[in-house]
């Protein structure tokens, strides 16, 4: 059940950071409001799943999901640049995520 938790974890941390960019600093209320609430529901989550798995594994695949989500939604919805290197550089992280869980007790 853990991990659930820690992939819905990293979920909403991909929801949070989407939604900050959207909010533009802030100066918009219904981004902000769905960045400050999916982080809170994000961070608690984390912390559930982290009473059962090593703080390594669970930071390094939480913040993974993040960056690898983040980066897919700055490419896919904001039109952001996917070059080699920036698609590279997640398959790369991807990588690590896999490895990692592939260590890990549970």
């Amino acid at each position: 059940m853990a991990w659930i938790y820690l992939a819905i974890a990293g979920v909403l941390e991909v929801v949070w950071a989407f939604y900050m960019k959207q909010s533009q600093g802030f100066s918009r209320i219904v981004p902000s409001v769905i960045t400050i609430v999916a982080m809170i529901a994000s961070f608690a989550l984390l912390s559930i799943a982290m009473r059962s798995l090593p703080l390594g594994t669970s930071y390094t695949i939480w913040t993974g999901i993040g960056a690898v989500g983040a980066f897919l939604a700055g490419v896919i919805v904001l039109g952001e640049q996917a070059s080699p290197l920036r698609i590279g550089a997640a398959l790369l992280i991807v990588s690590g995520l896999a490895l990692m869980k592939l260590s890990s007790p549970g």
